[in-house]
């Protein structure tokens, strides 16, 4: 299954990390220098969810920032019957 927001289209995207050393310029020092430039992966925020689709309450996969801005309906809240007890 994709890491991939239906809503939002929000999906894993590559970068680098960059490790550096030294002392900056300004606070007196010869620069900073690169030492190493390893891959790296930036995960969307995917989350398991019930929601209301085409009137049939499913489970999808849907980035976190997709239910703050409320583009899923979450199902009503089902009402428990009340227990009753009789003390005849």
């Amino acid at each position: 299954m994709a890491r991939k927001c239906p809503f939002t289209g929000k999906r894993t995207v590559a970068g680098r990390s960059i490790a550096r050393r030294g002392k900056a310029k300004y606070l007196g020092g010869v620069g900073r220098k690169v030492t190493g430039i390893t891959k790296r992966k930036f995960k969307p925020n995917i989350q398991k969810v019930r929601a209301v689709v085409d009137g049939r309450v499913v489970r999808i996969r849907v980035s976190a920032k997709a239910i703050r801005m409320g583009l899923i309906t979450k199902p009503p809240r089902r009402q428990r019957p009340q227990e009753q007890t009789d003390a005849a």
